[in-house]
């Protein structure tokens, strides 16, 4: 079991900056990458920025160049900078994991997405 915690949302003007924090507990060390999504009311719930636990980011086009993903294994932490921030990136944010557990009976690596409670950013124009 992963525990994910987000903390930094907030509402900002377009163009400003925010940061976002995400605090992982539990079994930690299952965790294989770690991302960021976003879902604003009535969509789906997109994929914005992933990184592998040896720091290989990737991004959705819509945040490339503006947002980086960053993680740091000993704190059990990741992070989404958000710069230049535009009115359409308004939505919650959520922090998710993905871990993989060996399971004995299997005998094989079973995945697993885990999620937190999310936060708001509101950019405004």
């Amino acid at each position: 079991q992963v525990q994910l915690v987000e903390s930094g949302g907030g509402s900002v003007q377009a163009g400003e900056s925010l940061r976002l924090s995400c605090e992982a507990s539990g079994n930690t060390a299952s965790i294989l990458a770690m991302r960021w999504y976003r879902q604003t009311p009535g969509g789906q719930r997109e994929l914005v920025a992933e990184i592998s636990r040896g720091g290989t980011a990737n991004y959705a086009d819509s945040v490339k160049g503006r947002f980086a993903i960053s993680r740091d294994n000993d704190q059990d932490t990741a992070y989404l900078r958000m710069n230049s921030l535009k009115a359409e990136d308004t939505a919650v944010y959520y922090c998710g994991a993905r871990t993989g557990t060996f399971v004995q009976s299997l005998m094989r690596v079973v995945p697993h997405n885990y999620w937190g409670q999310g936060t708001q950013v509101t950019v405004s124009s």
